[in-house]
């Protein structure tokens, strides 16, 4: 074998022998001295025999995607691929065609096909793997959240829809997001992924009503809110935090959350634009000044001093506020 083919045919075992798992992938330094290397769930290979991988995974794709007959070479090529190339729409769809007449196939009563639930759940946890893994680009692929929701809208009506499943596929989901999050700051496509599938799971529950949607992102405020207090940079995560207090419509859980915000904002001293943008959006949305004001008490001698600026910025005006609170309590932190 060539060191192209040698480099498909180690990484095609690997992915096709994790038994369901979720592996974790990362691209290593070339000078290790071993292109590839696997450590239980742990999976390094350099870029250059990722590389070389691809090249005979597409090649293998290629001339074998028309043939039904060739549909395992075809499974593990287009896993090659897509860990190479994530945005690889015709592998995606391919395997969304393969999954689709497999579940066929066991639905006419071929018994050795395998479960729709296991074809799909499987899907599941390949997709995990890229996008829990440290690849900067899968973790924000736009191509492989769109198919990731793709497996759970066929997923879903195969499963009993109990609120207590709805709550644990989401807490499951939620966990895959906020990872991604963490690889890829300022994830606009991993949140907008859980936006869509708080929708989803709340039109295909029991209760086809609004406390279905409301119990749903109630379950997720505390969470994420935990997430966004650790990664208070990230501007996609709070706007995620907004959109499921806008679904919320106990008022109390609204005014708990952004006290707890402006607690950490006022207490570590932090000037960061997208927290105080959250707080802001969320003074305005729901009508909380009082909260704000409460928390940021400081004489109005020294907010006279409000540049003209917060009126394109309004974020700054509380901003200025908490300088204001700092100088007269003696806390002006820096971040």
């Amino acid at each position: 074998m060539t060191s192209s083919e040698d480099a498909f045919q180690q990484l095609a075992r690997i992915l096709a022998s994790r038994d369901n798992n979720v592996l974790e992938i990362e691209i290593l330094s070339p000078t290790l001295g071993l292109p590839l290397l696997q450590d239980g769930l742990a999976v390094g290979i350099t870029k250059k025999a990722l590389v070389q991988a691809f090249t005979v995974a597409r090649q293998l794709f290629n001339n074998r995607v028309p043939d039904p007959r060739d549909a395992p070479a075809c499974l593990a090529a287009s896993e090659v691929i897509l860990l190479f190339d994530c945005e690889h729409l015709t592998a995606c769809n391919w395997r969304k065609r393969w999954m689709l007449a497999s579940m066929a196939q066991r639905g006419a009563g071929a018994d050795k096909a395998p479960a729709p639930i296991q074809i799909l759940e499987a899907e599941l946890r390949l997709m995990s793997s890229y996008q829990c893994s440290p690849l900067h680009r899968h973790t924000k692929s736009p191509t492989l959240w769109h198919h990731r929701l793709w497996v759970l809208q066929h997923l879903l009506p195969l499963h009993s829809c109990t609120p207590e499943r709805l709550l644990e596929l989401q807490r499951a989901e939620l966990d895959v997001v906020l990872r991604a999050a963490e690889l890829h700051p300022k994830n606009y496509y991993a949140f907008s992924y859980m936006r869509q599938l708080h929708m989803l799971l709340a039109d295909v529950g029991v209760d086809k009503d609004q406390s279905s949607s409301v119990e749903l992102a109630r379950v997720m405020v505390g969470p994420v809110f935990d997430w966004c207090l650790s990664n208070p940079r990230d501007i996609s995560g709070w706007a995620f935090g907004l959109y499921l207090l806008i679904h919320v419509p106990g008022q109390q859980i609204r005014v708990d959350t952004v006290d707890r915000v402006l607690r950490f904002a006022r207490d570590v001293g932090w000037e960061g634009e997208s927290l105080w943008t959250f707080v802001d959006q969320a003074v305005q949305q729901f009508q909380l000044d009082h909260v704000a004001e409460y928390l940021l008490q400081c004489p109005e001698t020294s907010l006279a001093g409000i540049p003209a600026a917060t009126q394109k910025m309004p974020w700054l005006t509380w901003l200025t506020r908490a300088r204001a609170y700092w100088a007269v309590n003696g806390q002006n932190l820096t971040t």
